[in-house]
């Protein structure tokens, strides 16, 4: 008789157990999932205060601030629609991004940046732009400049964008924006890249494209093949699944 008590006294121990265990977890992940949203309005709000509070007073500034208010509704519209701590880091990292244009057209106009902002994903890796560089790229001109210009008024904080990593700096048009879109790069993007950035000290590309392991093999390997088209032979430009690689209407690269 005794052992079937204590048997029970052991099968009730265990089952308290298991249901304060999972309570405690939900209980955490109940404080992650409010940390996390309270994390991310806190962002988009200082965002929102930022775009509204702060008027652009030449091209650069003008266009990083349209850049920041641009990721002020991306954040808001991922912040209506997040759910899980994921949701809310992805959200809180769009307002860091937009933040960084902030700090950009504060530089562009001669005002003080602002204090320093959390990394994004893969900055570090790209590096930036330490020195201003003007190419040549099938007919095509590019430049890259550490600082704003009249020429070099579209900046990017640099980061990873379809995979591969663009420095950050002042560009005289926004060439990675089709790839963010796309998804993926073109073709012959490694062209821009290489001449950009090879030799840059600071930027990811410094010893070259490759050496980066940026360029996949997909690349290399499609840029003589049949598949989109011959995107270096004398007709110029050619037409990549819908994205004109040298020119078109966007002026696009890839």
């Amino acid at each position: 008789m005794s052992g079937g008590i204590v048997t029970l006294v052991i099968v009730l121990a265990l089952v308290a157990g298991g249901v304060w265990l999972a309570r405690q977890r939900a209980e955490a992940r109940r404080r992650e999932l409010a940390d996390a949203e309270s994390e991310a309005r806190r962002w988009v709000e200082r965002l929102g205060g930022s775009v509204l509070n702060l008027e652009g007073t030449d091209e650069a500034s003008k266009q990083a601030l349209a850049d920041a208010a641009e990721r002020y509704t991306a954040a808001g519209s991922q912040l209506d629609r997040a759910h899980t701590p994921a949701q809310y880091r992805q959200v809180t990292e769009s307002a860091y991004e937009g933040l960084y244009y902030v700090r950009a057209a504060r530089t562009a106009m001669g005002l003080d940046p602002g204090p320093e902002l959390p990394p994004l994903p893969g900055q570090r890796q790209a590096g930036a732009v330490t020195e201003a560089r003007d190419v040549d790229v099938r007919g095509h001109q590019y430049s890259a400049s550490p600082n704003p210009s009249d020429r070099n008024a579209h900046y990017y904080p640099g980061g990873t964008v379809a995979g591969r990593p663009v420095p950050a700096g002042w560009y005289s048009e926004p060439w990675w924006k089709t790839a963010l879109v796309a998804g993926a790069w073109g073709v012959g993007s490694f062209l821009l890249f290489d001449a950009l950035f090879s030799g840059m000290s600071g930027a990811a590309y410094a010893d070259g494209f490759a050496d980066a392991q940026a360029l996949d093999a997909g690349d290399a390997g499609n840029a003589d093949s049949g598949n989109g088209g011959d995107f270096f032979g004398d007709g110029g430009a050619a037409d990549g699944g819908g994205f004109d690689m040298f020119g078109g209407n966007d002026g696009g690269f890839f």
